[in-house]
């Protein structure tokens, strides 16, 4: 057997060039402008800023983009530190006053990272900028240095970076996108071919498959946090628009390939100019610039719309749905097609430029956008919001009992709190061990250097960047154990070269890692333990609650019988709230014996509602066709069964999961397929099936005009998909709880049926 040496083990990590570089740009930027302040201009208190200028945005700081954009956030950084030490020096004279001032600072800055990852990535920092000066000594006549120093520390960080090689990038997700859109053209392409009449059963399957599996590249959970498009800008709002347009283009794709109605020339047709679109639209993504708008799909949709009204009394209900399913998919398809060009910074078309269309914050200034952002997530229910007050309340009671306690150095005790919180209590509870550990190891190694070198500032200056490239490095590749006994020698070798050197340094150290994780552990445990695995259960089953209102709001807005409010505000709010939860739950550890919940599936008929729903309203906006008042009733009793299915459904969610977490044991073997109950087969039924609106529809061709009765096949297909989506959610639960236990669930495994694997 090969043994692997120390230096092949390291080149075959895969992260240990980005660590390598964070390692040398910190060592550089941190340890040499500390050094060049302390050595060079003989300023304590400056170096000691120039070096917590750096290094909070070195280890602590997520940056997004590249280049000058990265140097861009680095630069906007500098006032924001500047204020917060100048606040930090100024309230620091009472415990109680730099507590409340704590309070404020780390709640809004963790609370405007909902806005992107550009704050979201410095919130840290922000913190620590904060948290350094609001210690004893009370001296605000040193603030003039400790604003040079910052300012210097800040600016020679962004210099450092721009100087350095970029080192490996994540992939963005413009081209994860642009990859998806493609594979999606690929699969409308292959339904094209079928619906004229080719017989391509197996590639149908491999390019739904694959679909699939390039729609779950684009979840955000998948997605580097500096490449998520989860900002309150134009672009990225467009991206996820984009994203919504191209799973809902997918879903309607499985629809046509569960359930094939015979050849269509004119569908046939629709398709492949959808997948010629997307293309196009795949084409802009990765190039970054736009082109004109879609026009040649948007005619062929018009020419569609046409064709299917001139023999409506010799179409079949199915080929009625049939129709309405590949009307609905180039529908999409212009949405994703626009949504392309905005995220690249064009102008909206004027087509979509009218009330309630699918783009409204493109025609509203940058501020309002990100107020409407920051407003949906004030509300108790946003793990957001809960993340921001779990650590607002822990940092100010930290400091309130440093204070209180008089610790030398009480600053490590909040860096440690600040840095071992996680969202949720099981989690921070695993952080601490390894932490205890590492800092005990380190404060060992740092005592016994202490002891055996003594006041010797030459060794301090020669082994400090020693020390910090080599545990930055190497450290987070075998553990936070590692990476805390690698902060703790740093810390001690830093501070030998500020303040005489004191062989209790270490043990004080180790202490405020320990009263700092507790008080971190202890504010987890109080606050929202569960984290995002509590919350996303009530999102997930609220969205199903507002999707089941925004089927009935929209088909009677279409009947002309309400106006008003949007009718899917309620539910693009919750389902807003319910990515940001599932975003989080897939960066928690899930505990042990727990099944794994369908969550993504969960959110289908949520997207389904939303999408479609949108193109129906944006449709009878544009057109001024209105439901017919007898169609109307039908449908609305259709819109009252999918809404109870939903209702129910969300039920399910509640009730399943609750079941599951009071340790309810397993029903199966983890590996037979159960049946759903008899109300979700039966919903999956007259969703395959011909519904009483369609069958209205199909009988009356002559008694309503043909627009009208385009528009009663297309709500009955969104309904009934909705329909269909909400039985694979139930279905899928009901497997994951019969998984309990036996630790053979995973979260696509119900993926099954129509749309189960786009989602």
């Amino acid at each position: 057997m090969n043994r692997v040496g120390p230096w092949q083990w390291l080149r075959q990590q895969p992260e240990a060039v980005q660590y390598g570089r964070r390692a040398l740009w910190g060592a550089i930027a941190g340890i040499g402008g500390f050094s060049v302040v302390r050595y060079g201009l003989e300023q304590h208190v400056m170096a000691l800023y120039a070096l917590f200028g750096a290094l909070p945005l070195v280890l602590f700081s997520q940056i997004p983009g590249r280049g000058w954009h990265r140097s861009r956030i680095l630069l906007a950084a500098l006032p924001a530190g500047l204020v917060l030490v100048t606040a930090g020096t100024l309230l620091a004279a009472h415990s109680w006053s730099a507590a409340v001032g704590l309070f404020v600072v780390a709640f809004t800055v963790s609370y405007l990272g909902v806005g992107g990852p550009g704050v979201g990535g410095l919130a840290t920092s922000f913190q620590l900028y904060y948290l350094l000066p609001c210690f004893p000594p009370y001296a605000p006549d040193t603030l003039g240095q400790r604003l040079s120093g910052l300012a210097f520390g800040i600016l020679f960080t962004a210099l450092v970076d721009r100087l350095l090689p970029p080192g490996p990038l994540p992939v963005t997700y413009r081209s994860l996108l642009s990859d998806a859109v493609v594979t999606v053209a690929d699969y409308s392409d292959s339904m094209a071919r079928v619906t004229a009449g080719a017989a391509l059963g197996d590639e149908v399957a491999r390019r739904k498959a694959a679909a699939g599996q390039a729609l779950l590249t684009t979840r955000l959970s998948r997605v580097d946090a500096t490449e998520r498009p989860t900002s309150a800008s134009l672009r990225d709002r467009a991206l996820i628009d984009t994203r919504a347009a191209l799973r809902h283009i997918a879903s309607q794709l499985d629809r046509l390939a569960a359930r094939p109605h015979g050849t269509d020339a004119d569908a046939a047709m629709i398709l492949d100019r959808s997948a010629a679109s997307l293309r196009r639209a795949a084409h802009v993504l990765t190039d970054g610039r736009a082109g004109s708008p879609e026009s040649e799909l948007s005619a062929a949709l018009t020419g569609f719309w046409e064709v299917r009204g001139r023999d409506l009394a010799a179409t079949s209900p199915r080929n009625l749905r049939r129709d309405a399913v590949v009307h609905a998919t180039g529908g999409a398809t212009l949405l994703l097609a626009e949504g392309a060009r905005l995220s690249c910074g064009a102008p909206l078309d004027e087509r979509w430029r009218r009330p309630g269309g699918p783009f409204p914050y493109a025609v509203i200034s940058g501020p309002a956008r990100w107020w409407r952002r920051l407003r949906v997530h004030l509300t108790p229910h946003s793990v957001l919001l809960q993340n921001a007050l779990r650590g607002a309340i822990a940092l100010a009671g930290a400091r309130l009992i440093v204070g209180a306690l008089d610790l030398p150095h009480g600053f490590w005790a909040l860096l440690t709190t600040l840095s071992l919180m996680r969202t949720s209590a099981s989690d921070t509870r695993g952080a601490l061990l390894p932490a205890f550990l590492g800092t005990a190891a380190g404060a060992a190694v740092a005592t016994a250097v202490v002891m055996l070198v003594g006041d010797v500032p030459s060794f301090y200056i020669a082994v400090t960047p020693v020390v910090f490239l080599v545990g930055f490095a190497v450290g987070p590749l075998l553990g936070p154990a590692w990476t805390q006994g690698a902060l703790t020698v740093t810390l001690v070798v830093i501070f030998a070269q500020v303040i005489p050197t004191d062989v209790r340094l270490p043990a004080v150290r180790l202490m405020d890692v320990v009263i700092g994780g507790s008080i971190g552990a202890v504010a987890s445990m109080l606050a929202w333990p569960r984290g995002a695995r509590g919350e996303l259960r009530r999102c997930a089953a609220d969205l199903l609650d507002r999707s089941a209102d925004g089927c009935l709001a929209v088909t009677e807005r279409l009947g002309q019988r309400t106006c008003g409010e949007e009718p899917l505000r309620p539910a693009v709010r919750a389902m807003q709230l319910a990515q940001a939860a599932y975003t989080q739950h897939r960066t928690e550890k899930a505990a042990p014996h727990t099944p794994s919940w369908p969550w993504e599936l969960a959110m289908s008929p949520g997207h389904t509602t939303v999408s479609g729903g949108q193109l129906l309203l944006g449709r009878n906006t544009a057109s001024g066709v209105s439901l017919p008042e007898a169609a109307v009733t039908e449908l609305t009793a259709l819109a009252r069964r999918v809404a109870a299915d939903l209702a129910r459904t969300a039920e399910t969610v509640r009730r399943q999961q609750a079941r599951a977490g009071r340790g309810r044991p397993a029903t199966g073997s983890g590996t037979s397929v159960i049946r759903p109950p008899a109300r979700a087969r039966a919903a999956d039924e007259y969703a395959a099936g011909e519904s009483a609106a369609l069958r209205y529809g199909a009988r009356h061709p002559s008694a309503h005009s043909g627009p009208e009765l385009l528009l009663i096949a297309d709500v009955e297909a969104w309904l009934t998909g909705i329909a269909h989506e909400a039985a694979l959610v139930e279905q899928g639960f009901i497997e994951a709880e019969s998984r309990t236990g036996t630790g053979t669930g995973t979260e696509n495994a119900t993926g099954t049926g129509a749309s189960g694997p786009s989602k």
